[in-house]
């Protein structure tokens, strides 16, 4: 049970600080993946300090409560100058740390290692003993000797350095249990918190399941620290409630709600995000496409319709069905509740709570009119703390995919404050491309760069249009004239894709920013790995040939590079929420568990099958991106997506099984493993250049070097012989 409950801690509070996290820092929804990282590093370290005399878990409450109180005085405010990409402010006047540089990042890289390193250090040693336990069922009792721990008292085993943590010498059927517990824990933990994000549970819930969860394990030492520990757990519980009054959290957001005169102001994560208003007191642009082309659209789709002052639009000038789609219910629910024009009141509106893409992809209705709202972007890029909405959105496929639904005579409208005009231009060429025909565009360019595009086969013919208005009435922003003019467009600007769906850069390039940041992260990490894999291997370890440290390198690399590029393109086939997140990363658990379980019960003796296997079906996903197939059933589009895109972890699974059974040098195989995997992430970056495909060559790479070194040093003579490795193998 101890063995669950910590695997169940681990993973519940990676995914809660991951999304909890970026709701407060802005500047850490621009570095999306350095929380994972993080926690990846630090549960590495915390399962090599498995055998350390000291129990880290006591420092848990501490180190939790310093990253709680960090969060809340450091709101960090991003204020990174760039020409070629787009950083959003909030935009709000509350009290932010404005920031100039991205070298903070690493500290706090540091801190939230740190933190997974106390709480993955005791689910290790549970790990070990559950492994023993089970391995040494059914022999004559023995009364293992104990030593006391320097910290709290708490009796543990001595420490063991250069064996496996987990794999008892006896055989591999511990293992198994011990491994296939510590799984299902893991997946619990993730389920719980997709659960809780499905419900809309607020984060002081999260963090009282994650201290219920932790409080076992502090009582077990010595009183005074125990209640020490548990007031500390307390005061951090009350300060994440007072951190999250008045705020709804919904599956993507932190929503705040306030009222400034006439106008309901809605608040996500910290940035404005739109006001609820009449809608003959809202900018013209929602009522333009009638205002130029007639009330002569009967058959209306909203996508991003947010509180429904385009749906009210819609209905004030005699649209006969609206389809409302909007993929955050507390945004749809506030609508409802509170928008002056009760939209959603109107019979004629049929809300949808769905993902934009996803609805598409899926419906089979034509529409004379379709409007993309006010779909604006939260983060410029990459794939897990910020929820990227727009990043899909305004893809060439997305836009094919909206002149698939337009009926003979349909249009498609699509406005914004777009902030530079590169960024207009990027959506005006892919909409000429899609269209094949010049767009109808105009931009106010002293306001924010609003552009209004008009596009479908509505304007085949020569229409004239009226003259735009000068005054955009905006929250917010100055009521002087601002002329529209035409829009001259840069036909250099590329288009985003789902293969390259960054939006807010210019163009493909890793910042300088980012390459300082990552180098940092990549230079601490190790140094991390290699002083703590040098205290835990053994001086009568042989040391490891350069081959195999290859080896497990390669392994480490090449999964975490497909575990992240497949839980990014998730998004596709589910839509970008916190529970088709979760839902992610169990799909990789399970096949983690399942590669488990076969390479426990079939003896590997050759690695060149399964490496086949694993390239074929990196080779196909790369053939077959998602999206590219579409079935009527959800759940079939479900299953057939999961099987293909992670298949792959299945088979790199037996590959890692396979090569540390047979470890002489488990430290330094676990960690040349771990560095490849932080490798492996920073890598991920890589996609703002290359795009994701590429990630899936560089994948490929990663495991066809793993076999190749792999086979280079099962031939090489070890330093103790073979005998020693048959005696490290696990019996069967």
């Amino acid at each position: 049970m101890t063995l669950f409950l910590s695997s169940f801690l681990v993973l519940f509070l990676e995914v809660a600080l991951i999304r909890w996290m970026p709701a407060y820092i802005r500047l850490l929804s621009y570095f999306s993946n350095f929380i994972l990282l993080a926690a990846f590093l630090g549960c590495g370290i915390g399962c090599l300090l498995a055998g350390a005399r000291r129990n880290l878990f006591l420092w848990f409450p501490l180190l939790l409560l310093i990253v709680v109180v960090a969060v809340d005085l450091l709101r960090l405010e991003v204020a990174v100058p760039s020409a070629t990409t787009i950083y959003f402010s909030s935009g709000t006047s509350g009290r932010v740390v404005a920031v100039e540089s991205t070298m903070l990042l690493p500290l706090m890289f540091v801190v939230v290692a740190v933190l997974f390193v106390t709480v993955a250090q005791r689910m290790a040693r549970e790990l070990e003993r559950a492994g023993r336990a089970d391995a040494d069922a059914g022999r004559p009792e023995r009364r293992p000797r104990q030593e006391t721990d320097e910290t709290d008292g708490s009796p543990h085993e001595p420490p063991r350095r250069g064996r496996p943590l987990g794999r008892p010498a006896s055989g591999r059927r511990g293992t198994l249990r011990a491994y296939a517990i510590n799984l299902l824990g893991s997946l619990a933990g993730v389920g719980a918190f997709a659960l809780i994000s499905w419900l809309q549970v607020p984060p002081v819930a999260w963090f009282a399941v994650a201290f219920a969860a932790a409080l076992p394990f502090l009582f077990e030492s010595r009183r005074p620290i125990a209640i020490v520990n548990v007031a500390l757990l307390a005061f951090a519980l009350v300060l994440v409630q007072r951190m999250e009054r008045g705020s709804l959290w919904s599956p993507y957001y932190k929503i705040n709600v306030s009222q400034d005169r006439d106008d309901i102001i809605v608040e996500v994560n910290n940035i404005f995000h739109q006001t609820m208003a009449p809608v003959d007191h809202k900018e013209y642009f929602y009522q333009w496409p009638y205002t130029a082309l007639g009330d002569t659209f009967d058959e209306v789709l909203i996508l991003g319709a947010g509180s429904g002052t385009d749906v009210a639009a819609a209905l004030r000038h005699g649209a006969k069905h609206v389809d409302a789609v909007e993929i955050d219910p507390v945004i749809l629910r506030l609508g409802k509740e509170r928008h002056p024009d009760h939209p959603y009141d109107d019979p004629r509106v049929t809300p949808i709570v769905d993902d934009a893409r996803h609805f598409l992809a899926t419906t089979t209705k034509r529409y004379d009119l379709v409007v993309f709202a006010l779909i604006d972007s939260l983060t410029v890029q990459s794939s897990f703390s910020g929820v990227r909405l727009e990043s899909y959105m305004f893809t060439e496929e997305s836009f094919r995919a909206v002149r698939d639904r337009l009926k003979p005579r349909g249009l498609m409208v699509l406005y914004n404050y777009f902030r530079e005009k590169w960024l207009v231009d990027r959506l005006a060429n892919t909409v000429a491309q899609v269209f094949e025909q010049e767009p109808r565009v105009h931009v106010h360019q002293e306001r924010a760069y609003l552009a209004v595009m008009l596009a479908g086969p509505r304007l085949d013919g020569p229409t004239a249009l009226p003259s735009p208005p000068a005054r955009v009435m905006a929250y917010g922003q100055a009521d002087d004239p601002s002329p529209p003019q035409p829009l001259h467009r840069d036909a250099s600007i590329i288009p985003a894709t789902d293969d390259w769906p960054f939006l807010y850069m210019r163009g493909p390039e890793l910042p300088r920013h980012y390459l300082a940041a990552l180098g940092i992260v990549l230079v601490v990490s190790a140094i991390a790995v290699v002083s703590v894999g040098s205290w835990s291997g053994s001086s009568r370890t042989p040391p490891a040939s350069f081959s195999r440290t290859l080896h497990f390198f390669c392994l480490g690399a090449g999964f975490m590079l497909l575990e992240t590029k497949s839980i990014v393109q998730f998004a596709l086939l589910w839509g970008a929420t916190w529970s088709s997140a979760s839902l992610a990363i169990a799909s990789v658990l399970v096949m983690a568990l399942a590669s488990a379980i076969v390479a426990s019960r079939v003896e590997i003796r050759n690695s060149a099958p399964i490496a086949a296997a694993l390239i074929g079906l990196i080779a196909f996903n790369y053939l077959l991106p998602i999206g590219r197939v579409s079935f009527p059933s959800r759940l079939a589009e479900s299953v057939f997506y999961g099987a293909l895109v992670f298949s792959p972890v299945f088979f790199a699974g037996l590959l890692f099984s396979r090569s540390f059974r047979d470890s002489s040098s488990a430290a330094a195989d676990f960690g040349a493993n771990l560095f490849g995997a932080m490798i492996g992430g920073v890598a991920e970056y890589l996609s703002l250049l290359s795009g994701y495909r590429f990630l899936l060559i560089l994948v490929a790479g990663c495991y066809l070097l793993a076999v190749v070194m792999g086979r280079k040093a099962a031939v090489a003579p070890t330093a103790e012989g073979p005998d020693r490795r048959r005696e490290l193998a696990p019996r069967t």
